[in-house]
């Protein structure tokens, strides 16, 4: 019997297409606020333009190039553009559901990943030079590690290359932005009178609830790429908040430990840190065990803790390497996708993966198959070497063309005012 579009399945995918949309505006909460007072614009800007610009790549030439006909396994081809034979048949990667809405749920990704980028480089950054990048990080980047991962010939593909396992992106989204900041701190350099100016978050209470607003839309971003209304929408649901929760908690204990203080920002970075960690997981690890019917929730108890742990570890590491990545997205995107990833070949299960037909066997270390963290390193070193030489090159090229940073005048008075004429708070 041919695919049918299953109305229950659309209607879910687009709930969580809008959850995922959610999540960019709550980044701009999360990070406007982490930042200074008169940074606080410009740094919620960015998130805001690059929905509207990444949404015009996306249907345009993005979506085509990630999703598109395969060559090589290395990038789609343009036979997509403007979304030409992409409508409302079933979608090639999800058979219960319209094109068309596979491709919307798609596009929430891409426009969330180069936001991530933007902590790298907040108060310094031209927002002219942002929106050049994203758009040719996008294309460049975004694209090919979408179509390596998620594309049905992809190099690293579950369905027909070495078989790493990205259930929602680990790889795709988390690794790529989190080594792309890296090498974006690295290009910016360091902000005027870092360690000698105060630097503190300027809101913390919209810090929180940018923070609680990415844990709400994470629901779309790991339960939705299930693509289907079902049992494994539901267990990577419940996976999802059990290790956001988890990391929140970790997190917390360390700041604790180490600093004296239980910080609420260090919460809320925790939670975002097992959100992260999770999301290559989400889809493989604690499923429901047909003999007994309990779901085996220890799994993503460790990876979010494990992400607590860790990414607190690298953003105090970050402060060593005396590298200037703002808001830590190397710590805990770059980080927490890579433990994550990792963590994904360790405890996936059979009980998952049994049923989806991927190449090169089914589960992970903990089902006897050591070998699949193997698929997860090439996955993991791929993405590294990938984003951060690209992304590295790109924003090297477009400093000499047209120069990254404001001024150190514009700096010190402000990037609200001195790009977008505006203050955050009138007084």
């Amino acid at each position: 019997m041919p695919p049918q579009v299953d109305s229950g399945d659309t209607a879910w995918v687009l709930a969580s297409a809008a959850l995922v949309m959610l999540m960019t505006p709550g980044l701009a909460f999360f990070y406007g606020d982490l930042v200074r007072e008169k940074n606080a614009i410009a740094t919620m800007m960015q998130s805001f333009v690059i929905i509207a610009l990444v949404s015009v790549i996306w249907v345009l030439w993005g979506y085509s190039l990630a999703f598109g006909p395969d060559h090589g396994g290395f990038i789609g081809d343009l036979s997509w553009f403007g979304l030409r034979n992409v409508g409302s048949a079933p979608a090639p990667y999800a058979p219960t559901i319209p094109h068309l809405a596979y491709m919307a749920f798609q596009m929430m990704f891409a426009i969330i990943t180069p936001a991530l980028i933007t902590g790298a480089f907040a108060e310094r950054a031209k927002f002219s030079a942002v929106i050049v990048f994203v758009a040719l990080w996008v294309t460049i980047v975004y694209a090919p590690v979408a179509h390596w991962v998620w594309a049905q010939n992809g190099w690293l593909s579950t369905l027909g290359g070495l078989g790493a396992y990205d259930f929602a992106g680990g790889t795709v989204v988390h690794i790529n932005s989190g080594i792309a900041a890296l090498a974006a701190a690295l290009a910016f350099g360091k902000r005027l009178g870092l360690g000698r100016m105060p630097m503190e978050p300027h809101n913390v209470p919209y810090v929180v609830l940018g923070a609680a607003l990415l844990w709400f839309g994470w629901f779309g971003f790991n339960a939705g790429s299930a693509v289907a209304a079902g049992a494994p929408a539901a267990n990577a649901f419940v996976v999802t908040n059990t290790a956001a929760a988890a990391a929140a908690l970790a997190w917390l204990a360390m700041s604790w430990l180490y600093q004296g203080v239980p910080s609420v920002t260090g919460a809320a970075t925790g939670a975002v840190a097992g959100l992260v960690a999770i999301t290559p997981a989400s889809g493989f690890v604690g499923a429901w065990d047909a003999a007994d019917g309990y779901v085996d929730i220890l799994p993503a108890l460790i990876i979010g803790a494990g992400a607590g742990a860790i990414c607190y570890g690298a953003a105090r590491l970050k402060h060593w390497l005396d590298v200037d990545d703002s808001l830590d997205v190397w710590a805990v995107h770059g980080v927490g996708g890579t433990w994550g990833a990792l963590a994904t070949g360790i405890f996936a299960t059979s009980l998952v993966t049994q049923t989806a037909g991927f190449r090169g066997g089914i589960g992970g270390a903990i089902d006897g198959r050591p070998e699949q963290l193997l698929a997860q390193m090439a996955g993991i070193g791929a993405t590294w070497g990938y984003s951060f030489v690209m992304t590295f090159v790109l924003l090297k090229a477009l400093d000499a063309v047209m120069g990254l940073r404001v001024s150190p005048r514009e700096e010190l008075l402000g990037v609200d005012l001195a790009q977008h004429g505006e203050r955050a708070y009138a007084r």
